[in-house]
């Protein structure tokens, strides 16, 4: 049995959609035509057979973080609840006013009803469930604690929505000043620059360097921004390119780490979702190798990843955790110090959430210096183009009142 999403006509002639289960698309017609509706198209539902002609696929758009923690919990109450795993995902479904996301529901339960797992279920979907989520669901399944694990991902996933939010909210402010400023100044110098100086060049006078490098910078912002704009799309889609090849994107991920400020907030980063992850496998009793590996494969930063990678064979050749974590050089020390005390105490995994905690805290704290020594940076730097452009404009002026005397 599968899930099935249609687009059928009722009655009265108007368009439903849906998701259906059965054994092949012919039956699924065959219960919309028991219900008085017209079928017209029937597809089944995955993620590797909902490519269109165009090439795209139906689940392209990821689901976001906060839906796919809202489902997460609410699959885990109803879990916890002792409610079967078959009813849960159904009653979920039916409460999701989403059609994506209802048809995705419906897809992984239609793979649970024909006696594979969950996460194999969850596996037809790996841009919407990515390897920590099927790998920590496959141990609560083993374990038998699924609704615990499921809990614990949800946690999991409202942080990080709470963390990307604050991100976000922050940086607000700053994305308003820059571009209020560009367009500013862009148009200083399209429209504003032009008239006033050409008053100084009818005069015959001659024009102060500062304002012919101003009329040289308004010349070509006037028949060469367009020009500008496209070189700048398209450095950025070369840009894109350029990232999606493994050797060009590791040597920008090294010199993103060698940054100012920058470089150390990407270690925080990587190194607390390291821990948050290794803290969620291990406390599912996911086995600790495994556990390190999957949790290396969802660092984002290759470099850092690399050296996870080799942490990991150490602790496979019997060197502590702590002692390979440290040999990375990328968790600060009290990291270092809480993962082995957590290793001696037998709390690893408690002791890798309070290490995942304090560095997103020391996140926090970076951002906000940055976003702290920014703002005054900007202003200054959009202080010192108005000088620049006014004084451009003044100079001619005094220049013709000297003459004039």
């Amino acid at each position: 049995m599968a899930a099935y999403s249609y687009t059928a006509l009722d009655s009265a002639g108007k368009k439903q959609k849906g998701v259906l289960q059965g054994d092949t698309a012919k039956s699924v017609r065959a219960q919309l035509r028991s219900q008085g509706l017209v079928p017209l198209d029937v597809d089944v539902v995955n993620q590797a057979s909902t490519q269109k002609s165009t090439g795209f696929s139906l689940f392209q758009r990821k689901v976001s973080v906060a839906e796919l923690a809202l489902i997460t919990r609410q699959i885990a109450t109803m879990l916890s609840a002792a409610i079967p795993l078959e009813e849960s995902l159904l009653s979920v479904a039916e409460q999701n006013d989403k059609a994506r996301i209802k048809n995705i529901i419906m897809a992984v339960r239609a793979k649970v009803l024909e006696g594979h797992t969950f996460a194999a279920g969850l596996a037809e979907f790996p841009q919407v469930f990515d390897k920590l989520y099927r790998a920590t669901v496959a141990a609560g399944e083993k374990t038998g604690h699924l609704d615990k694990v499921l809990d614990r991902l949800a946690e999991f996933a409202e942080r990080r929505h709470a963390v990307r939010q604050k991100v976000q909210q922050a940086l607000i402010y700053p994305s308003i000043i820059i571009l209020s400023s560009v367009s500013i100044v862009g148009f200083l110098l399209s429209y504003v620059v032009p008239k006033m100086v050409a008053v100084f060049q009818q005069s015959g006078q001659l024009l102060p360097t500062a304002t012919q490098i101003l009329l040289a910078i308004s010349a070509f912002v006037q028949h060469a921004g367009w020009y500008l704009v496209a070189a700048v799309v398209i450095g950025i889609i070369v840009w894109n390119r350029l990232l999606k090849r493994p050797i060009f994107s590791g040597w920008v991920d090294v010199w993103l780490l060698k940054l100012p400020l920058i470089g150390k907030s990407i270690r925080l980063i990587n190194t607390a979702r390291f821990a948050h992850t290794f803290a969620i496998l291990n406390a599912a009793g996911v086995e600790v190798i495994e556990a390190m590996r999957v949790s290396s494969d969802l660092v984002a930063n290759s470099a850092i990843q690399k050296a996870l990678v080799a942490a990991t064979r150490q602790v496979g050749e019997g060197v502590a955790i702590s002692r390979a974590l440290k040999e990375t050089g990328y968790f600060p020390p009290m990291s270092i110090y809480l993962i082995a005390s957590g290793e001696n105490s037998g709390q690893l995994d408690a002791m890798l959430e309070r290490t995942a905690k304090n560095q997103e805290t020391q996140v926090e704290q970076s951002i906000n210096i940055m976003l702290t020594l920014f703002e005054p940076l900007m202003i200054l730097v959009m202080g010192s183009i108005v000088l620049f452009i006014v004084l451009a404009i003044l100079l001619p002026i005094f220049n013709m009142d000297q003459f004039v005397h």
